[in-house]
């Protein structure tokens, strides 16, 4: 159900406004001028506001000035019986999405509320599709390991160097490749991913070299790898260290050589790639385990970057989560959530296992389960889930 605001210092036109929108399915709250209209604005979501603009305390103007401060997505409809041309312009010209005299017609008063709601709906949609589809999300920190790692992609990615990057899970080992791929000469060709630790190792040949048709029960057709559909662009292996021996050897001949072979197939085919690798391993341990092949190692090991746990770089926090209250509100379509300094302290002192990964899931939680500003009360309750 939709919520609407009636802001208007006469409660004949509150109440009467009221009855028909209510009426017609909607959420109706009233307030009697514009300070109280301001404030329940900060409090609450709502999908419409119809502001009158002579009222005392604070103006319809005024209210449209600071509302829109606060949230500028939300539509205000500016209604008044003492209108002219001038005052429609100027509260259209301030970003009221529409003015209405009184009395309002009542068939244009619910298209025009429809109408708003329309344009609110494509707009949220809009910002939560256009950062779905950003090619890299921001790189969040000014701690001196993150700020080591931007300047060692600067001057690493222009260049086709393999980059080995290591860190536990959760701690954003994607983002750096991509950031890679991005400043670097390949940023126009494909980006292509694989996680090597999710697939079976009987497939990860056919996944990475592809296959001809017929090679082996299930290659009912001809399949193109994933080292063929990144030619021209960049190849992120990630968690490397779960690859079988078997297929690590068909990856040390592409980088030496830059040819694979689909498996079933007897055809060199050229590809040109430039590879970054990610674990949460220690490879050279891996390599004493006869787990991974040392000269692969080396071959990918030319630049490495270690991504530092959340915990080491604790000082990230407070603009981590920041990023993540304003995207998570975002995508929920409501306005974006404070938090009190004490429970960000809270959020701070936390043992952070998952990482960034822990942190962004712990923040939507405490979007959902809060107030309109997280408490300390409510981290203490919801970061750590009951058993």
């Amino acid at each position: 159900m939709s919520n609407i605001l009636i802001i208007d210092d006469e409660k004949a036109i509150r109440k009467t406004l009221s009855e028909i929108l209510s009426y017609e399915g909607y959420k109706i709250e009233e307030a009697g001028d514009g300070e109280e209209g301001l404030k329940k604005f900060k409090e609450k979501a709502y999908d419409v506001v119809l502001c009158d603009i002579k009222m005392p305390k604070l103006d319809g103007i005024e209210f449209l000035d600071k509302a829109r401060e606060a949230n500028p997505d939300v539509p205000v409809i500016m209604i008044s019986g003492h209108g002219t041309i001038e005052t429609a312009v100027e509260a259209v010209k301030k970003g009221a999405y529409d003015y209405i005299s009184k009395p309002p017609d009542l068939n244009r008063l619910l298209i025009t509320i429809r109408n708003a709601m329309d344009k609110n709906n494509l707009v949220t949609e809009t910002k939560v599709l256009k950062r779905k589809v950003s090619k890299v999300e921001e790189m969040i920190g000014e701690s001196a390991p993150i700020i080591k790692i931007k300047e060692t992609i600067d001057k690493v990615a222009p260049t086709d160097a393999r980059i080995l990057v290591t860190g536990e899970n959760g701690v954003g080992k994607e983002l750096v490749a991509r950031w890679v791929h991005e400043k670097s000469n390949r940023a126009a060709g494909p980006l292509v991913e694989v996680n090597c630790a999710a697939i079976p190792s009987e497939l990860i040949e056919s996944e990475l070299f592809g296959h001809e048709k017929g090679s082996f029960t299930s290659a009912v057709k001809q399949r193109i790898g994933k080292f063929e559909q990144a030619h021209g662009g960049t190849l992120f292996l990630d968690e490397i260290g779960d690859m079988s021996l078997s297929a690590q050897a068909k990856v040390l001949r592409a980088l030496q050589e830059g040819k694979i072979t689909r498996v079933g197939g007897d055809k060199d085919i050229s590809v040109d790639v430039r590879v970054i690798a990610a674990t949460n391993k220690d490879l050279l341990r891996e390599v004493d385990d006869k787990n991974f092949r040392l000269d692969l190692y080396h071959r990918l090991s030319v630049i490495i970057i270690h991504v530092p746990s959340l915990n080491d770089r604790r000082e990230d926090i407070p603009l981590l989560v920041d990023k993540f209250l304003a995207d998570i509100c975002a995508d929920y379509g409501i306005p974006k959530k404070g938090i009190d300094k004490d429970a960000l302290e809270g959020l701070k002192q936390h043992n952070w296992t998952g990482n960034i990964r822990e942190l962004r899931n712990v923040v939507e939680r405490l979007i959902i389960l809060s107030g309109k500003t997280i408490m300390p009360d409510d981290v203490n309750s919801y970061v750590i889930p009951k058993r």
